[in-house]
């Protein structure tokens, strides 16, 4: 096993349980979405009860960042950030905080972040304060793809901390920003010294426009959230673009040499948006059910990762950032315990197993979730509901009436670890423009 590999750790943004080919996702008009993706998952492990943080953007991306639980910070009770925290001090990841790529750095790591921030605006927060030596992106959650205008009508598109006037489709921009800090990376590379990238593309969050849309883009810039716009074939191709820039991305890791001992891990910052496909799974963003959490985690390693691997090990984001210090041996902050757990184990030998309780809280509608094993606690405006995801995963059948007990049980498990944790401050808001989507019945 390679004692430090290079880490390249992609977060697609919206992006639906089964939206890709290799979780059962359908072709789009054009032919395969996702094929560069899938070809990752046969040649690595795909893990199909994987979740996100939260089913909303910047929550996600702190736990992320930290390997913790995003409660612990004031800025993650936003869900997410929006562009009214601009000029804020307190609403974003702490430059203090010990982060996985200030961990990474720490111990020898070249690091970039090529893609979505979403934590917080300057001057008080930003990549380059938190562990990364380069960036290129936006700071904000949503960006017009040509115009890299955010929802205000304000230019977002940054490199290092000054703003960057750029032309493109900004999916491609991303691409070709991670290309290059890997070719500048790969002689080091070669000779010991690993790097780090985070690839967290936009795509396919809103607005709705793929690369040959740029005539769209003076009406998008007014309502960024396009509400009346889009649909799934568009939706699909946007998905392609980002797959297209992966594809680029592998063949320049095969070209230097590089492919076989950097580890790729791809996944989405929360559920799928109005155009997704969660199949079989029920919601979506901003929702506890399992659409609007669940999402695809794919890991390749070819020094590792034995192909063709299937793993039905429940994890979720701030488990990888545990993994990926694990593999690069690099400990943790003793400041800042972990709540993530290492899956390491797991990328040797994908029949390994080690459930542990999942816990989620949402502020929108008073949400609250507990996975432990097979089943589900959930509470959605009040109402408490009971799943058996082994034989359920629609979350249709609610077994509330006909096993009490079991509800209690979960329920005051649920109670006990939200004791363990800050309390929502009555400033938190909740962003609007967001679809939420079905919910279970009442």
């Amino acid at each position: 096993m390679p004692v430090r590999p290079s880490i390249v750790f992609i977060v697609a943004d919206d992006l639906g349980y089964a939206d890709l080919g290799c979780y059962g996702g359908r072709d789009a008009a054009f032919g395969p979405v996702s094929p560069t993706l899938d070809a990752l998952a046969a040649r690595g492990l795909r893990l199909t009860q994987g979740y996100a943080n939260s089913p909303v953007c910047s929550p996600t991306r702190f736990a992320l960042m930290t390997g913790r639980y995003q409660y612990r910070l004031r800025g993650a009770a936003e869900e997410p950030i929006n562009s009214k925290s601009r000029g804020s001090t307190t609403l974003g990841l702490p430059p203090e905080h010990p982060t996985l790529p200030s961990l990474l750095r720490g111990a020898g790591y070249r690091t970039a972040l090529m893609g979505k921030w979403h934590l917080g605006y300057p001057p008080a927060f930003g990549p380059l304060r938190s562990g990364y030596d380069e960036f290129f992106g936006p700071m904000s959650g949503g960006v017009d793809y040509f115009t890299h205008c955010s929802s205000t009508g304000q230019h977002d598109l940054y490199l290092g901390d000054a703003e960057q006037q750029a032309d493109g489709y900004l999916t491609d921009l991303i691409t070709e920003h991670a290309l290059g800090f890997v070719r500048r990376s790969a002689g080091a590379a070669r000779s010991g010294t690993p790097f780090f990238l985070s690839l967290h593309y936009t795509a396919p969050h809103w607005p709705w426009e793929t690369r040959d849309d740029a005539h769209l883009a003076p009406e998008v810039r007014r309502n960024l959230f396009h509400l009346h716009g889009g649909n799934i074939e568009t939706y699909r191709r946007m998905i392609h673009h980002m797959d297209e820039g992966i594809g680029r991305l592998m063949a320049l890791l095969r070209a230097e040499g590089l492919e076989r001992d950097t580890l790729v891990v791809f996944t989405s910052d929360n559920g799928g948006e109005r155009f997704s496909d969660n199949w079989p799974l029920v919601g979506g963003k901003m929702d506890l059910t399992e659409g609007g959490i669940r999402v695809p985690w794919i890991a390749h390693w070819p020094a590792v990762i034995a192909p063709g691997g299937v793993s039905a090990q429940t994890c979720m984001t701030m488990d990888w950032t545990a993994t990926l210090l694990d593999a690069a041996g690099v400990p943790a902050a003793a400041s800042h315990p972990l709540d993530g757990r290492s899956l390491l184990p797991l990328l040797h030998d994908a029949t390994w197993r080690d459930e542990q309780p999942l816990f989620w809280r949402m502020n929108h509608r008073g949400q609250r979730a507990l996975r432990d094993g097979r089943w589900k606690y959930l509470r959605v405006a009040g109402v408490d509901y009971l799943f058996d995801l082994a034989s359920d995963e629609r979350e249709r059948a609610n077994h509330a009436s006909v096993a009490p007990e079991r509800l209690a049980a979960m329920r005051a498990a649920w109670e006990a670890w939200n004791a363990s944790m800050p309390p929502i401050p009555e400033d938190a808001t909740v962003s609007l423009g967001y679809s939420v989507q079905d919910m279970p019945p009442r």
